[in-house]
């Protein structure tokens, strides 16, 4: 069982920055594919960037390439996501994924609030 906990959203002006952080309470952490998502009222999920354990492969949403970071430590058992030059249309209930292989994640954090004002 893997347990996923997000930390680190917040409200932040339209062009500021924020951090997010993931803690995995998991054996073996850097076998695990990594993610985050984003969810925005009334909109579907989608995936923002994802990582892999060993070889540092790296996936990016379109509309978050060159602001959003996606990072690791695997000595840690955590995960990040650095956020900059944050555009309103970025406001969403970010969630940190796992999973074994790539694009397919089985487990899930509750979700942290980031909010951009305009």
């Amino acid at each position: 069982q893997v347990q996923l906990v997000e930390s680190g959203g917040g409200l932040v002006q339209a062009g500021g920055s924020l951090r997010l952080s993931c803690s995995a309470s998991v054996r073996f952490f850097s076998r695990y594919v990594m993610g985050w998502f984003r969810q925005a009222p009334g909109k579907e999920r989608e995936m923002v960037a994802q990582i892999s354990g060993y070889r540092g492969s790296l996936y990016y949403l379109d509309s978050v390439k060159g602001r959003f970071t996606i990072s690791r430590v695997n000595e840690d058992n955590s995960l990040y996501l650095q956020m900059d030059n944050l555009k309103h249309e970025d406001t969403a209930v970010y969630f940190c994924a796992a999973g074994v292989r790539w694009g397919d994640f089985e487990f899930w954090g509750r979700g942290t609030q980031v909010t951009v004002s305009s």
